[in-house]
């Protein structure tokens, strides 16, 4: 019988971050160091980075990336809610 994997962290957050001089390396270690949560891809260039972050508090993403340029295709999913089958 499968295993199923539970998932610790309730929201799946995915956007754009466009500005200049960003580094997917840095924006990498300062979440991985400051923003609590788990599966996080940063990937991009120095205009534009597309972040992703499963986390408890997706407002401490959103501010941080705000930070860094102008945030837009914002998708925050409530993945506890598409777990029981609901829209997220």
């Amino acid at each position: 019988m499968a295993e199923q994997i539970q998932n610790t962290y309730k929201f799946d957050v995915q956007l754009l971050v466009e500005g200049k001089n960003l580094s997917k390396d840095e924006s990498f270690s300062y979440i991985a160091e400051n923003i609590e949560g788990g599966n996080l891809n940063s990937d991009g260039n120095e205009s534009l980075l597309k972040v992703s972050l499963h986390t408890d508090k997706p407002w401490e993403l959103l501010e941080y990336c705000a930070g860094l340029g102008s945030i837009h295709d914002v998708v925050i999913v409530n993945m506890t809610r598409v777990a029981n089958g609901l829209q997220g």
